[in-house]
């Protein structure tokens, strides 16, 4: 199932002229960073380590103005972004769901730099409180080297579980994964350190609990603990 996309319209190779546009954009960002804000950063993670080092200053400098809502003077990093779409090549990178695992998918037809500009440039079309969350997640994503698997995930959506559940809606994930019953809004801390020391106690091996999956599940406990506790 098609969860977000991000359309990145860009000079072809052989043009003289450098310019990017944003074509259609589908970014659920609430609660931020959302899987919006993860296809942005799967993208910057995706083609940052192509990109000339030199111009990571440059970079930065841009997400800081977009995450700011500055005026951003044009062109940067030698391209002028547009409205226009005309004559240009096209992008699209998206994220799917295969029923709680994520996957991308990335078919860029420009260089690194103007699907990192793409990323960028589609912040700004993020509510304010969204783009104060997702601009840090994007710089994460400019420093990461790996695959964009469980662990990327984890790291831009700031430790929580990489399931589409944890991602779209933390506060249900939490409040199902600690085994609280349907139509609970609310716990107390006292209650969510209950459930969270029950749940660890019958995870963990000497109880009977998988050793395959303990350590893993155990994390994931401790983050919807942290989760209904802020």
């Amino acid at each position: 199932m098609l969860l977000a996309e991000l359309e990145v319209w860009h000079s072809r190779p052989i043009a003289p002229t450098r310019r990017v546009s944003l074509g259609h954009l589908v970014l659920p960002a609430d609660p931020a960073p959302g899987v919006g804000g993860l296809l942005l950063g799967a993208v910057v993670a995706a083609h940052a380590p192509e990109i000339d080092e030199e111009l990571a200053p440059d970079i930065h400098r841009l997400l800081n103005e977009v995450e700011r809502g500055d005026r951003v003077v044009q062109p940067r990093l030698r391209h002028r972004f547009q409205v226009d779409r005309h004559g240009l090549a096209r992008s699209l990178h998206s994220v799917h769901s295969e029923g709680e695992q994520l996957t991308f998918e990335f078919r860029s037809q420009g260089t690194p730099l103007q699907q990192v500009l793409g990323a960028v440039y589609a912040l700004e079309r993020l509510e304010h409180g969204a783009r104060r969350v997702v601009a840090p997640a994007l710089r994460r994503a400019y420093r990461w080297r790996g695959p964009l698997g469980q662990a990327f995930i984890e790291a831009l959506v700031g430790g929580a579980s990489s399931s589409l559940s944890a991602v779209t809606n933390p506060t249900a994930w939490a409040l199902d994964l600690l085994g609280f019953p349907p139509g609970t809004v609310r716990p107390s801390k006292k209650d969510v350190a209950a459930r969270f020391r029950s749940r660890v106690r019958d995870a963990h091996p000497d109880a009977g609990g998988n050793a395959d999956v303990a350590a893993r599940l155990i994390a994931d406990l401790g983050e919807a603990r942290r989760i209904l506790s802020a």
